[in-house]
């Protein structure tokens, strides 16, 4: 019997037996940028990240993914990204004319790299050229519709407006609390639109706080990482409309499950009265927790002397602050507050 052989038989029925990222994408034969991709699209599951670690992968789903008809070629096929030039080759076309079909969304990209000149180059998974090759013939290899020619002359570029669509989708797909998704929905919107949708300070700060990442493949280089920054916003009317409207509706759903926290509230702290009783030293302790735990993002102004106990005040942003958008736009019927 091996090592490996051994230490699953010892951990059969106790905690089951998880394994890092790199180790799982060598047992699985596959590069990490093949690997990042596979759980992205969920072909991989992975469990929840304990409190600042990295998302593990049990090692029954690693046996489960080496049992399937065709391993590893039938994962790796999974995960098989072209760019355009590959692309192109793949449907039979010119590059410049695959690249149009992509600008007006036939196609979607699920990833990206910055080449030597830090232009982002877009990857399609061949599955779904192959698929769309064979459900669209005729806007492949055929002569290109006036509609199409009319989009393109007008600089449409759908792209990175469906490759985020695509991204959060998928994210939204693994995501239960209703702030994530809120925050998720919140992602697309730079900071003046979500001022705008979220006017409490302390909720945003939240939102920034729970956003979820990718489980993994979280562009490392600075130009990554700035690349991925300005690809993530909404850059369309249409598209920010439209995420301020979800975002709206995320937030009466999280603000009714519970509130955001707030100094003095936050998970895991209890507000303690202060009292003559009270020692000099567990009031510094209380002064010392209320900084460091209850801040609630860095920029945000903490007051100076927080109150024990719930505030009376009904802070902004709560039930009811983006109904006025729901109304104006004909998804809800206003109320007195919105008139």
């Amino acid at each position: 019997m091996t090592v490996t052989e051994a230490t699953r038989t010892h951990t059969a029925g106790a905690a089951p037996m998880c394994v890092p990222a790199g180790r799982a994408a060598q047992e699985l034969t596959l590069k990490r940028g093949e690997f990042d991709l596979a759980v992205h699209l969920g072909l991989i599951a992975v469990e929840p990240a304990a409190a600042g670690g990295r998302p593990r992968i049990r090692q029954q789903e690693i046996d489960r993914l080496r049992g399937l008809p065709g391993f590893p070629g039938s994962l790796r096929d999974q995960v098989r990204t072209a760019g355009t030039a590959e692309a192109a080759t793949l449907l039979g076309v010119r590059p410049v004319r695959f690249t149009g079909l992509a600008r007006i969304g036939c196609v979607t990209p699920v990833a990206f790299y910055l080449n030597r000149y830090r232009a982002v180059v877009w990857l399609y998974l061949v599955d779904d050229l192959l698929a769309f090759a064979a459900r669209e013939p005729g806007l492949v290899t055929g002569k290109s519709p006036t509609g199409m020619r009319t989009m393109l002359d007008a600089g449409i570029d759908r792209r990175a407006r469906n490759w985020r669509s695509r991204r959060i989708d998928r994210l939204l797909s693994r995501a239960e609390d209703p702030w994530t998704r809120a925050a998720l929905q919140a992602s697309a919107l730079d900071p003046v639109q979500l001022a705008e949708v979220v006017e409490d300070p302390y909720e945003r700060a939240y939102l920034a706080r729970v956003q979820p990442d990718s489980v993994f493949g979280r562009p490392g280089s600075v130009s990554g990482r700035e690349a991925m920054e300005r690809l993530m916003l909404a850059d369309d009317p249409d598209e920010i409309l439209w995420r301020r409207v979800n975002l709206t509706l995320e937030l009466e759903r999280a603000r009714e499950l519970r509130p955001a926290p707030r100094p003095g509230h936050a998970p895991g702290f209890h507000p303690v009265r202060s009292g003559p009783a009270r020692s000099r030293l567990a009031r510094s302790r209380l002064a010392r927790g209320r900084l460091a735990a209850d801040r609630p993002a860095a920029g945000l102004p903490v007051p100076a002397s927080p109150q024990a106990g719930p505030s009376p005040r009904r802070p902004a942003g709560r039930p009811g602050a983006g109904r006025g958008l729901l109304a104006r736009i004909g998804l809800r019927r206003p109320g007195r507050g919105d008139r």
